[in-house]
């Protein structure tokens, strides 16, 4: 499999609703992802049941299963923010950059990396958008 083909976004971590690193990511029958306490209270608010998303209707308050890979990847992803040292203006870190750094940390680990050095910045030569 091609670096290309396994590369994350930084929107595959972010809630719908609240439009932050997902907390606690659940997700619904129709397949869809969301913080626990966002869909929650979405629900507890706007009835008939359904997905934000798609628009998938429920008959009944659907039940949610934890996603631990998204909780996992989230946890990582909030990680590498603050290995980011402070006099590197964020947005550097945007787009391609960020989808590097992100398949860095999807798989750096397997490879041996270490993860406080920016090993992850020399898979941005290879990545193109």
């Amino acid at each position: 499999m091609s670096a290309a083909s396994c590369l994350l976004t930084e929107d595959q971590f972010l809630c719908s609703i609240c439009l932050d690193v997902f907390t606690d990511p659940v997700t619904i029958p129709c397949g869809h992802n969301f913080c626990k306490t966002c869909i929650t209270e979405h629900w507890d608010i706007d009835l008939p049941y359904q997905c934000p998303t798609c628009r998938k209707g429920f008959n009944m308050k659907p039940e949610l299963q934890v996603n631990t890979v998204i909780s996992e990847m989230a946890a990582k992803f909030r990680q590498s923010a603050q290995l980011i040292p402070e006099e590197v203006p964020r947005d550097v870190y945007s787009g391609s950059k960020m989808k590097t750094w992100m398949l860095f940390l999807a798989f750096g680990q397997q490879e041996g990396r270490n993860h406080t050095e920016p090993s992850g910045w020399l898979l941005d030569n290879s990545v193109e958008e």
